[in-house]
């Protein structure tokens, strides 16, 4: 097969264009397109950010501020990085303080991108108990390790 010249209206004098051009011959591409990946298959990359709620005046919204640790650009020290963001809460029920969970959704506004969940507050020590190192050399508890209890009977004595 020759090819025209779309300047001249003969064929190509070359033999290597007169011949039809084969890529690769073993690899076979298939005539039908291939079926779309399964569902399961998404990819959730910084979809859910931990935060604390810092305001909640505003209706049906909590504004959340997220820390995050990054390096410095010139000195590469690790430094706290704070970003606010506007989430949705449809029932009011977050207050300042409270630990929230931010998910990404869809636009819900021009700012809100993001739906608060709850966060189950992470176990604290316990006042009351001693620390093992106390325990072990044989020295009274303090007095903020001390129960409740034993502060609560005297007063109840000196009331009778």
């Amino acid at each position: 097969m020759l090819l025209p010249s779309p300047f001249l209206l003969k064929p190509h004098p070359s033999p290597f264009l007169s011949s039809p051009i084969v890529v690769f011959p073993s690899i076979k591409v298939p005539k039908t397109p291939l079926p779309p990946p399964p569902p399961s298959l998404t990819v959730h990359a910084m979809k859910k950010l931990q935060g604390r709620v810092v305001k909640d005046q505003n209706d049906k919204t909590v504004a959340v501020e997220v820390v995050r640790l990054a390096p410095h650009p010139k000195y590469k020290r690790r430094v706290r990085i704070k970003k606010r963001y506007q989430a949705h809460d449809p029932d009011n029920q977050f207050k300042v303080g409270d630990l929230v969970q931010l998910e990404k959704s869809r636009p819900i506004s021009k700012t809100k991108t993001f739906l608060a969940l709850p966060v189950a507050a992470r176990a604290s020590r316990s006042a009351s108990a001693p620390t093992p190192a106390v325990a072990d050399q044989g020295l009274p508890p303090l007095q903020s390790q001390q129960d409740d209890t034993a502060a609560a009977v005297p007063a109840a004595a000196a009331a009778e």
